[in-house]
This record gives structure tokens, sequence and C-alpha cells, in this order.
């Protein structure tokens, strides 16, 4: 085995400090914050960290790839599903998974951590998809969000 690689660049471990990305309101879902730690636009993958109020409902989506899911505090559930995601607990959702995320009420802040490959598509109430997000229009949305909350852009992405 070999030791060498083509860009040791490539390979290099990269880091985002707490104070580097902000915690701004999600303008997509009111009442909701969230923090974009990565969006590689290239590979189709972004990592956010998310911060859910109790009764907030995300409408029905699939995902064409897969994601994990770690919930750090809170609970929330899938209105097609009896299981209940708490602090400590893990998701994996497969490819092609359909589901719609519901924060059950209360006082407590829920707060995810979200590792996210391929789109996500959103539906109306007859199925149609009316949405679609990914790595690049989630860091536009993160952008947008910064900028409405009157927060300079971070350099802490890794993109």
């Amino acid at each position: 085995m070999t030791t060498e690689m083509a860009d040791p660049l490539a390979a290099m471990a990269r880091h985002v400090g707490v104070d580097e990305v902000p915690w701004v309101p999600n303008r997509l879902f009111p009442g909701a914050e969230l923090r974009l730690l990565q969006a590689d636009v290239s590979r189709g993958v972004y990592v956010m960290a998310g911060r859910l109020p109790g009764d907030l409902e995300i409408g029905t989506h699939r995902h064409t790839g897969a994601v994990h899911m770690f919930t750090l505090a809170g609970a929330w559930k899938y209105h097609e599903h009896d299981y209940v995601n708490r602090a400590g607990s893990y998701l994996y959702e497969p490819p092609d998974s359909v589901h719609t995320l519901y924060v059950l009420p209360g006082d407590e802040t829920t707060e995810t951590l979200s590792v996210v490959y391929g789109e996500t598509q959103y539906f109306d109430d007859e199925g149609a998809v009316v949405s679609v997000s990914n790595a690049a229009t989630n860091l536009e949305n993160y952008y947008l969000s910064c900028e409405q909350a009157g927060v300079p852009r971070p350099n802490g992405i890794l993109i």
C-alpha cells in the first residue's frame, strides 16, 4: 500500500469552527434556524444543522439519495411511522424514501444534524413535485437567510 497521493490537499481533513458559520432564521421554514456546514455542489451532498420549533411540519418529500440524520435535542417524527426520534437518535433514510417530518409540540427546540445526498423533492397534496432542494439551492437559501438576518456571508462553509 502506497502513502503517496496525486493531490495531497484533496484528502486533507477540514474544520468548521463553531463561530465560523452562524445560526440564522430559515427563510423557508418560519420559526426554524439553520447552519449550513458543507455544500459540495459537484458531489451533490450537503451537511446542515437545524433548530426546529415544536409543531413545525416540513411537507411531504422524497430524497433521491441517502440521508443520515442525528437528533441532538428535542423530538420529531414522520407522520408515516410510529417511532419518535429523540436526542441521541440516528436515522438513516434510503434513497427514494418519502415522508412528512413533524416536530413534536413542546417548549424544547429540536436540534438536528443532517448529511443529505442528492435532491429533495417536495410534493403538494396531489403528489405533484412543487419544489426541489439540493446542495446548490441550500447554499443559496443559507446566503439569502444570512442576508435577511443582516449577517455577513460566512467563509467557514466547506464548499
